[in-house]
């Protein structure tokens, strides 16, 4: 709606609408900007869209309200509360109805943020030139001891524990309780490691810590950590905070979980799986050798019966061939020749081949298809 004034005389005369219309339209024009303050007077409630609180300027008090959208105040996972120092991201914005001036936030980080995620950012590029985050070595199958490195908070303890027991239930497992927040976790953390990793039968070790603050996870971004984690004799899992959180030693271990409870399932195979698995193979392995039982017994039986028959074939074999040489000889004999109508003569005993052989008035045999009987020469 376009901003008029009503003229009385000479004097042009705003109304309050109007009026608040006129410095938010200016106020959308300015640029986003940061502000710094400390957090007070912090309000919010599952049913509100936005989430609201003051930001103070702890030098003489001067104070701004702030509001941003829930789902957004919700996504940084900040957990402010008052008196934090924090740079908030935003736009400063006039809402019409009540006059009321506040900065819309787009983003809010706590003092000193940018720094730490800056300083994070090139210790990230020197290790991975380096090749502190190339080494990814195979997790163990079945470890024969787990090294668990953990805070002695319960809910990250407890869910690893719980979880491999339930999955596992012959795992053994170390623990090393150790700080994982303060200005002491990180040396303290290396110095476990390196303690769990010494210990007998460790295949692998998991690194373990709930959820929590970007401050409260800094000292698993410490070099002294990462350059432990990544000479450790064994695979190392971490497991640090939730899904949504990245520490650098998420980059130096061998494998990342997003949660203890996901690393837990990642160090142990789910035993009841196993035996299914084995069930399965054993079925396999049975039906298999019956298999190969059934192929030798039928090539056994087969052979068996080719032994049987071959007395029998051999011999058919040679009286077919006896039979073919008789037929060949039945068919060479002289007495096939005769059956034909042919006679055989002889003189003396001798078969006479020429009339010279013999002469007139001579005895002579003829021979023929059925008998023989005498002639004389004429």
């Amino acid at each position: 709606m376009k901003v008029e004034a009503i003229e009385y005389g000479d004097r042009k005369v705003y109304s309050v609408a109007s009026f608040n219309r006129g410095v938010a339209d200016w106020l959308s024009r300015l640029p986003t900007i940061w502000v710094e303050g400390e957090v007070t007077e912090l309000r919010r409630n599952a049913r509100w869209q936005s989430v609201f609180f003051t930001l103070k300027d702890p030098t003489d008090g001067a104070c701004l309200g702030v509001t941003i959208a829930r789902s957004r105040f919700d996504a940084l996972r900040l957990d402010l509360g008052d008196g934090e120092r924090v740079h908030v991201f935003g736009r400063p914005q006039l809402f019409e109805a009540k006059g009321d001036f506040r900065l819309r936030a787009l983003s809010i980080e706590r003092f000193g943020l940018g720094d730490h995620l800056a300083a994070l950012e090139r210790l990230k590029k020197k290790l991975a030139a380096e090749g502190v985050f190339e080494r990814k070595r195979e997790l163990p199958f079945v470890p024969r001891r787990i090294g668990l490195v953990t805070g002695n908070d319960a809910a990250a303890k407890r869910d690893v524990l719980t979880t491999i027991s339930a999955r596992f239930p012959a795992a053994r497992i170390l623990v090393a309780e150790t700080y994982v927040q303060g200005p002491f976790a990180a040396s303290a953390m290396v110095e476990a490691l390196r303690e769990v990793c010494a210990a007998p039968e460790i295949d692998v070790v998991v690194l373990a810590r709930g959820g929590g603050s970007f401050e409260d996870l800094l000292p698993f971004s410490d070099e002294r950590l990462l350059r432990a984690i990544a000479a450790a004799p064994v695979p190392i899992v971490s497991a640090v905070g939730h899904e949504q959180d990245n520490p650098l030693c998420d980059f130096a271990a061998d494998a990342r979980a997003s949660t203890p409870t996901a690393a837990a399932r990642l160090v142990v195979p789910d035993a009841a799986e196993l035996v299914q698995r084995l069930d399965r193979a054993r079925g396999a392995l049975a039906r298999g050798a019956r298999g190969v039982l059934e192929r030798r017994r039928q090539r056994l039986e087969h052979a068996h019966e080719r032994l049987r028959r071959a007395p029998a074939l051999a011999v058919e074999r040679k009286r077919a061939r006896l039979e073919h040489s008789a037929g060949r000889l039945r068919a060479l004999s002289p007495r096939a020749t005769l059956q034909r109508g042919y006679a055989i003569v002889r003189s003396g005993g001798e078969i006479v081949r020429s009339t010279a052989a013999v002469a007139a008035g001579e005895k002579i045999a003829v021979e023929v298809a059925d008998g023989d009987f005498g002639a004389r020469v004429e």
